[in-house]
């Protein structure tokens, strides 16, 4: 058994560093590596916990693949799959945090960089135009979608996300579900304990809230604050890395100013050009974060470690407590029916993000073309998206 997990983990850093594309991609390395090649779990154990991450707020790649560790060895196999998927390239996007204001004023940089973002924007379209395809299917869901696109440019408030991802739950599982569940219900309230659902829902709610009672003054306050901000979203965001950046984009650069637009979509670039999770973003948002409030090396190592812890935990939590009774979960019709208004209204966040990215390019008729050309390429093409940011890096280069 000892074995037979040490070669799983082995397995997993392999994984770690040939990981690109994200989750569509993820999920068939998995189905070839650890199902068909190493039969760690069958195929219908692999889709069934992909299916659940679905569900779940959180990111779903990094879920699936610690759903796989539990069943291969527990809680404790988890954890330490947990930390070799998600270190090396939280690891990167820090010391991009750090370094990115050494290279920020030098002028071929910036020159570089204007090339890849709009490339980055390109990919954010893309992602918005996929995810609308999958899930804008019925009425409901579309104007659930133009709803949540018209709150979110009126509003451009941090907490207008929850409210909408809550309405859109409630209105597409009333409207969609039919009156058939009673008997599942009862059979998966018997099965639960109590006293561990009341726990678990309180860590949640405790930590959701300690940003907010934290004094301003306090010396730790924007770290802990930003715990909290990277810890709410994380518990908001259902569909994984596509729908990050438009709620990380309006609350941490339209609304606090945290940071620029354009290290936004700088950060954003290097983090698709590399292996691993897309929510290892948030390192690069914790560390320029920080950074840009005056807070040294030591203090931007800080916010990246704080930003991925935050916005790790609720999915890790959520993956970990639910996959022992999945069986009666994932038939009960209200749960399933609710997911279908919530990824409508992330569709509607996405558009949101897309509009606002897209602004500032202006009469810049190059950031278009390249915006343009990104979208078409991923979309009629195999070409994956690091190879489309290294072109950009080239492009840059040369031109």
């Amino acid at each position: 058994m000892r074995k037979r997990q040490l070669l799983f983990l082995r397995d997993v850093l392999i994984y770690t560093f040939t990981a690109f594309g994200g989750p569509q991609a993820h999920i068939a390395v998995l189905l070839r590596e650890f199902v068909e090649k190493r039969r760690y779990v069958t195929e219908d154990e692999l889709m069934e916990l992909n299916a659940l991450s679905q569900v779940l707020p959180g990111p779903s790649s990094t879920q699936t693949l610690v759903g796989v560790a539990w069943k291969v060895g527990g809680l404790r196999l988890a954890i330490i799959t947990f930390l070799i998927w998600i270190l090396p390239s939280a690891a990167i996007m820090c010391m991009a945090a750090i370094s990115y204001n050494m290279f920020a004023n030098k002028a071929k940089f910036s020159h570089v960089i204007s090339y890849v973002q709009p490339i980055a924007v390109g990919i954010v379209a893309y992602a918005t135009y996929t995810f609308a395809s999958k899930f804008l299917k019925t009425k409901i869901s579309t104007m659930l979608a133009i709803g949540s696109l018209i709150v979110t440019l009126i509003l451009q408030n941090a907490y207008a996300f929850p409210i909408l991802i809550l309405l859109g739950g409630i209105i597409s599982s009333a409207m969609e579900t039919q009156q058939q569940e009673n008997e599942l219900r009862v059979k998966l309230y018997a099965n639960v304990n109590p006293n561990k659902v009341a726990y678990f829902i309180g860590i949640l709610l405790f930590f959701a809230a300690l940003g907010a009672i934290i004094n301003q003054t306090s010396p730790f306050s924007l770290p802990i604050r930003l715990f909290e901000n990277f810890y709410r979203n994380g518990i908001l965001i259902f569909g994984g890395g596509q729908v990050l950046v438009p709620l990380m984009y309006t609350e941490f650069v339209e609304v606090k100013h945290y940071l620029g637009r354009s290290e936004f979509l700088s950060g954003y670039a290097l983090q698709q050009a590399l292996p691993g999770p897309t929510f290892s973003f948030t390192s690069f948002l914790g560390g320029i974060t920080l950074g840009n409030k005056g807070y040294s090396i030591w203090g931007q190592v800080i916010g990246s470690i704080v930003a991925v812890i935050g916005i790790n935990t609720p999915g890790l939590i959520l993956i970990l407590f639910i996959v022992p009774f999945w069986e009666d979960l994932k038939k009960i019709t209200r749960i399933k029916n609710s997911l279908s208004g919530i990824n409508a209204v992330a569709v509607g966040f996405m558009a949101t993000a897309l509009i606002l990215l897209v602004r500032p390019f202006g009469l810049n008729w190059i950031a278009y073309l390249l915006m343009i050309s990104t979208f078409l390429v991923l979309h009629f093409t195999k070409i994956k998206t690091p190879i489309v940011i290294i072109i950009g890096v080239v492009l840059g280069m040369v031109f």
